[in-house]
């Protein structure tokens, strides 16, 4: 795989250099007939590796649970590892309330060179000395990224204008001009500095590029940066998950076939633990799914609550009103 291509472009770093992916079953879903495909309900918990778009990712571990619909919850670029919640079935339904969600990073920063993609993978634009710096320097810098921060993407993002991705414009040799963007930064902390990088913790929302980050910090020491590494370590409400690389799925699939890999799927309610719960008996649950009127006291006015049935299952994400009036948002048909 050429991690240069238009798959591999929309990057945030590079650690090593790009190897094809080995794994024999990754041809994508869309090719399967569709009588092998199954309806598979839950949540994985994928390490997505090196080189691979998060796209490419979904397709390999949906060929190998053989699901009917799957979908991720928010990319992580091809040169960036780690957690990439993935749904399958109805979990396909929560996944638009992921996207938003807070994350955490681990990030390596090479001081003195910037580049045009702001990572390893761009060309390289200037080299600059590198001052020697004291920790209390470098902190003063990380302070001023820190918070709600207006950030300038890379030119080679996906973001669109006028329907196009910016990186394809980029690789054209268009001029781009990328519209800033407020974005929260919750931590961003040095951990190491060996020479002339920088290793990082940071936490952020949705639409933060650790890209801009790196080259923002390198302009506020007089040195300028980009990122050479990124992994991705949770994305809430999986804030220490059991991640499952693509290896691992194809090998349980070899020795226990599906019903292996069916047992790491997590239920649909893990993915949105930080909701208020409403509890309902199997009566209620019942005239919910059959679209009947319910009244409910217990909560009092909920803008979104998961709405879960006496054995725990989601039955529906609803919305309480001032009367207490119980209005699906979004119902579920989970199996039994």
């Amino acid at each position: 795989m050429d991690c240069r291509d238009p798959d591999c472009r929309d990057a945030i770093v590079a650690s090593a250099a790009c190897h094809p992916w080995p794994l024999d079953s990754g041809t994508p879903c869309r090719n399967d007939s569709l009588k092998n495909l199954r309806a598979v309900s839950g949540i994985l918990l994928l390490d997505k590796p090196l080189c691979l778009s998060s796209n490419k990712a979904l397709q390999k571990a949906r060929h190998l649970f053989g699901a009917a619909k799957a979908g991720h919850t928010g990319s992580l670029d091809p040169l960036a590892t780690g957690l990439l919640p993935i749904c399958f079935g109805e979990a396909t339904k929560i996944a638009g309330h992921l996207l938003g969600a807070r994350k955490a990073y681990d990030a390596a920063v090479r001081l003195g060179i910037t580049t045009s993609t702001d990572d390893a993978e761009g060309d390289v634009l200037a080299v600059r000395p590198v001052p020697a710096l004291e920790r209390a320097a470098i902190d003063a810098a990380l302070y001023t990224l820190r918070g709600r921060i207006v950030q300038t993407p890379p030119a080679y993002s996906a973001i669109k204008q006028g329907g196009v991705a910016l990186y394809k414009r980029a690789r054209r040799g268009e001029e781009v001009q990328v519209p800033t963007r407020e974005v929260e930064v919750h931590r961003l902390e040095l951990t190491a500095h060996d020479g002339d990088v920088l290793s990082l913790h940071v936490e952020c929302g949705s639409g933060t590029y650790v890209r801009s980050l790196a080259r923002d910090l390198g302009e506020r020491l007089g040195c300028g940066a980009h990122l050479t590494a990124l992994r991705r370590l949770w994305v809430e409400p999986f804030l220490q998950p059991r991640m499952h690389t693509l290896e691992e799925l194809q090998r349980l699939r070899e020795e226990g076939g599906i019903a292996a890999l069916e047992r790491l799927l997590l239920p649909l309610e893990h993915g949105l633990g930080a909701l208020p719960a409403l509890r309902l008996s199997e009566e209620q649950a019942a005239q919910l799914r059959q679209g009947k009127r319910l009244t409910c006291g217990e909560l009092g006015p909920q803008e979104l609550c998961c709405a879960l049935d006496a054995r725990g299952q989601l039955v529906a994400l609803v919305r309480i009103d001032g009367q207490g009036e119980v209005r699906v948002q979004r119902g579920f048909n989970q199996p039994g």
